[in-house]
């Protein structure tokens, strides 16, 4: 699935792509909201690769999970 998160004073959002289960999921938007709710100064997320991404709970602006299998448009057009 893909994770997009945005970050407070920074113009680009940082791009993650992790496993795709419904546990996964279950435990990412625990985790999500755990740093969001201030409970973990911290989020840790570890990709598709192995690698471990850490991200300051108090400069997340917002958090989009997606799943990678949806439709991308490219282009112009409706």
């Amino acid at each position: 699935m893909d994770i997009r998160i945005g970050i407070t004073q920074a113009p680009r959002e940082i791009a993650i792509e992790v496993e795709d289960n419904a546990k996964a999921r279950e435990a990412l938007k625990k985790s999500v909201d755990a740093a969001l709710k201030g409970e973990s100064t911290t989020l840790w997320i570890t990709d598709k690769k192995g690698k471990d991404i850490a991200i300051p709970s108090a400069k997340i602006a917002y958090v989009e999970i997606g799943s990678t299998d949806a439709e991308r448009r490219i282009g112009f057009g409706d």
